[in-house]
C-alpha cells in the first residue's frame, strides 16, 4: 500500500487546515487509517484514527479541533483541522494498519506516507 498526503501549508492560529491522504495498492477499505505527527524535535505522536467501520479516536490534544473521516470509494483518508494552534506545527503524516481497529500505538501501522508539513504561525 503506497500512500500519499497532501493539504499541508502554513496558517495563522485559529485558522483550518484539510489534511488529505491517498492511497494505492492494496484493499484500503481493510485498513485502519491513522493520523501521527512528528514536531522538530520531538517524538512521533498520535492524533487521530478512524476504523473500517468508521469509528474513530481522537489525542487529547487535538480532540474537539479535529475530525478524521474516510471515503473506501475513492480511497482517501481526511483530517479536517480547525483551531490551529502552533504547537499543532508538525509533519504529519498518514498511516495504514491491518488487524487493528482503534489504536494509537505507531508499531501497530504497517504502511506510512512520506509527511506532509503544517506550520501554525502565531
Amino acid at each position: 500500500v503506497q500512500l500519499a498526503e497532501s493539504g499541508g501549508g502554513l496558517v495563522q492560529a485559529g485558522g483550518s487546515l484539510r489534511l488529505s491522504c491517498a492511497a494505492s495498492g492494496g484493499s484500503f477499505s481493510r485498513y485502519a487509517m491513522g493520523w501521527f505527527r512528528q514536531a522538530p524535535g520531538k517524538e512521533r505522536e498520535f492524533a487521530a484514527v478512524i476504523s473500517r467501520n468508521s469509528n474513530t479516536y481522537y489525542a487529547d490534544s487535538v480532540k474537539g479541533r479535529c475530525t478524521i473521516s474516510r471515503d473506501n470509494a475513492k480511497n482517501t483518508v481526511n483530517l479536517q483541522m480547525n483551531s490551529l494552534k502552533p504547537d499543532d506545527t508538525a509533519v504529519y503524516y498518514c498511516a495504514a494498519a491491518r488487524g487493528v481497529t482503534l489504536d494509537a500505538n505507531g508499531a501497530k501501522y504497517d504502511y506510512w506516507g512520506k509527511g506532509t508539513q503544517v506550520t501554525v504561525s502565531s
